[in-house]
């Protein structure tokens, strides 16, 4: 099939797809004039690795569970050391925007939000330093 069916069928674009060709995720055979030729199994690939983009993983986290997945001797503690290590940069990412959501939350509660031309968020934001005062 071409990139365009491949496109339809995974339901990413073909940019994305040639990305992924590019970096070596996929590789699809090539017709005699040059085209590329998908199969079923690049489809699958291309539905494992979007499905493995929208959990978090990383490109490269990508490559590596492709591996795994194809690794029928695999050992399941890897997979699951894999998704462990993500489970902890998701809840690093949860504080931090939980912090930042709290901080945020505290400044609106000291702004006025009149006319007055005092803002306790702009004063954060520029450290307190008041340029040209």
């Amino acid at each position: 099939m071409n990139i365009g069916t491949a496109a339809t069928k995974s339901g990413l674009t073909a940019k994305t797809i040639r990305y992924y060709e590019d970096i070596g995720l996929v590789t699809p055979a090539r017709s005699e004039n040059g085209y590329r030729d998908y199969s079923e199994e690049h489809v699958h690939y291309l539905n494992f690795i979007q499905r493995s983009r929208s959990l978090g993983f990383s490109i490269d986290e990508c490559r590596a569970l492709l591996s795994l997945y194809n690794d029928r001797a695999r050992s399941s503690s890897e997979v699951k050391k894999l998704a462990l290590h993500k489970i902890e940069d998701i809840e690093h990412k949860i504080a931090g925007l939980t912090s930042m959501k709290n901080m945020l939350i505290d400044l609106a509660g000291k702004c006025h939000g009149d006319d007055r031309p005092d803002c306790p968020i702009l004063d954060n934001i520029a450290g307190d330093h008041k340029v040209g005062k």
